[in-house]
């Protein structure tokens, strides 16, 4: 598809896209037309018959559309060991914006790395050892961003996170106490460092259910109202960016004094709120009346003019897991929690108890959800399959649920899943997936609602249990090409022009003459999610998984090709630090 050089008359161009479907981004209908690339931006979109080019790429047969923007991520970590955020450049995305949920990875002082490695860890599920490959050439926020310029193969854009900061200004007294004045103070003086240096605006988050490795609340969570304030009001002054700020009953359904919070948060600011509104168990267990309730804080901000947006998962939610590994689907169950943190051959031991497995089962049958319970109910029996066996006797087994085959053998539900998981050393791959019409309904309606955006990636995190990458690759699948509710021209808008606005983006999620030349050519006959898979990672050498779409033929960041028929090249550095302006 790519490497041809035209030699014939016309300007020299660095890159030519010719005979595409061009969805430029804008909402206007799709057009016939070729895109030419010098210096990383467009500079011409049309005809360009007989024109010269160093690259020439056919895009016959390919709907031609700007780079995805995702702007909810925690890839801050990984962008210093993964320039490129593989999985997700893989699906079309060329621009990321990390350091949500009150967590970057900066600022931090060099003798706190090992306490932000373990918070990422516990909090964002990720890989502990993984943190080896961090390149710690960074103390500051600015610094962080400058380390980074030259060495990316996607566009990256970051927070400043709450917990870094409160971290860094009080030490062990982060996670244990409110802040004086004097450190209010010190922190805003570091907001204003990360703003001026670069950062996309500022992240908190005061949700129950993150803690850290040690079962202590992350910093942000200790953090009075004049303290988010004060930090809100630095971003005020600049009047650049956006606000991605987790209030404490988000995962409940947010209740008035919160709705509250984040509108005058925004208008604090005078800059967009971005938070995940519609996510964990609200959605879960009363669909309808939780988009009601996130709805009515929408549409106020609509008619107060202090816009809050909600991203919102445009699927049911589904995730894979072995218990060799452990997963955090089951947080909100503390007794399985606890059997999760155990080491696994601990975890086999107590599996093997079977004067304990009744207690387990009852756990499940009857959760309990006080308010410091996990995000989500646990995965239910009849909700949980078996994916992959590793040995003949389970072999009968795969793609049928445990409540199923518990059913067939008269045994208990838990007595299938552990005895499965043991015969198979724990390596027995599971499936968990909350299929639910009602959800389903009202997602139906929730995305065209005007402060609703498609999301979330949650990229570089959860990668024990999911790759949430393909996001954006579902949302123009099902809800635009096989439903019909979308023209393809709005679709595209809303995953790139839309969000890179709300954050303040300039000249990106667009595919007109003088944006950066950030593309995604696309088979809208063959595109598609693809099989999720368990693998290693390519550089940690940690376990993950990984999403491999379809029908993306190509990614191109700032005018250079990133993933070519869905092969990364890997030594593509064209990806700049975005700021917001």
């Amino acid at each position: 598809m790519v490497g041809r050089s035209e030699q014939s008359g016309g300007p020299m161009y660095d890159l030519l896209v010719r005979g595409g479907t061009v969805v430029d981004g804008s909402g206007l209908a799709p057009r016939r037309a070729d895109v030419a690339v010098r210096d990383q931006r467009i500079v011409a979109v049309g005809r360009l018959q007989g024109e010269r080019a160093t690259r020439v790429v056919d895009a016959d047969g390919l709907v031609v559309a700007p780079g995805i923007v995702d702007v909810h991520t925690h890839y801050d970590p990984q962008i210093t060991w993964d320039a490129s955020c593989d999985t997700s450049v893989r699906h079309g995305v060329t621009t990321v914006v990390a350091g949500n949920c009150g967590f970057s990875i900066a600022p931090c002082h060099r003798d706190d790395h090992a306490y932000l490695a373990q918070m990422f860890a516990r909090v964002e599920g990720m890989a502990l050892e993984a943190f080896d490959h961090v390149r710690w050439d960074f103390e500051t926020f600015p610094e962080f961003l400058q380390s980074r310029q030259g060495r990316l193969g996607v566009n990256f854009g970051c927070y400043v996170g709450h917990s870094a900061v409160r971290r860094y200004v009080m030490g062990d007294a982060s996670f244990e106490r409110e802040a004086s004045d004097d450190e209010i103070a010190s922190m805003q003086a570091l907001v204003d460092d990360a703003m001026r240096g670069g950062a996309m605006g500022f992240s908190s988050a005061q949700v129950s259910l993150h803690f850290d490795t040690a079962e202590r609340p992350v910093p942000s969570r200790l953090a009075a109202d004049r303290e988010i304030n004060a930090l809100v009001d630095v971003v005020g002054r600049y009047g650049i960016g956006s606000l991605a700020i987790a209030p404490y009953s988000t995962v409940d359904g947010l209740d008035a004094a919160d709705s509250d919070r984040l509108i005058d948060y925004v208008k604090r600011a005078g800059v967009p709120m971005v938070f995940q509104g519609y996510g964990g168990r609200n959605r879960r267990v009363d669909p309808e009346n939780a988009w009601r309730g996130l709805e009515t804080l929408l549409d106020r901000s609509l008619r107060e003019c202090a816009p809050v947006y909600s991203l919102v998962m445009m699927r049911n939610s589904n995730a894979s897991f072995h218990l060799a590994q452990g997963t955090s689907l089951y947080e909100s169950v503390p007794l399985w929690a606890a059997l999760m943190a155990m080491s696994p051959q601990e975890r086999r031991v107590a599996m093997r108890d079977l004067d304990a497995r009744a207690a387990y089962e009852d756990a499940i049958d009857h959760p309990q959800q006080p308010a410091q319970a996990g995000a989500t109910t646990p995965p239910s029996w009849d909700g949980l399959r078996v994916r992959r066996t590793f040995s003949a006797e389970n072999a009968s087994f795969e793609r049928r649920s445990i409540q199923e085959i518990a059913t067939q053998r008269r045994r208990r539900p838990v007595d299938v899943m552990f005895d499965i998981a043991l015969a198979d050393d724990l390596r027995t791959l599971f499936h968990w997936s909350n299929e639910s019409t009602a959800l389903r309904d009202v997602l139906r309606r929730v995305q065209f609602h005007p402060m609703v955006l498609p999301g979330i990636s949650d990229g570089g995190a959860h990668l024990e249990r999911d790759d949430g990458s393909e996001w954006s690759t579902y949302f123009l699948r099902i809800w635009c090409l096989d439903e019909g509710g979308w023209p393809i021209e709005a679709a595209i808008r809303r995953l790139t022009a839309v969000p890179a606005a709300v954050c303040g983006i300039r000249d990106r999620g667009l595919l007109q003459v003088g944006s950066f030349a950030d593309m995604m050519l696309f088979d809208p006959a063959r595109i598609d999610i693809g099989e999720r898979s368990l693998g290693i990672d390519r550089i940690t050498k940690t376990e993950r998984f990984y999403s491999a779409p379809v029908g993306i033929a190509a990614t191109i960041v700032n005018g250079e090709i990133v993933v070519d028929h869905g092969e990364l090249i890997d030594d593509a550095r064209p990806g700049s630090v975005v700021r917001p302006a």
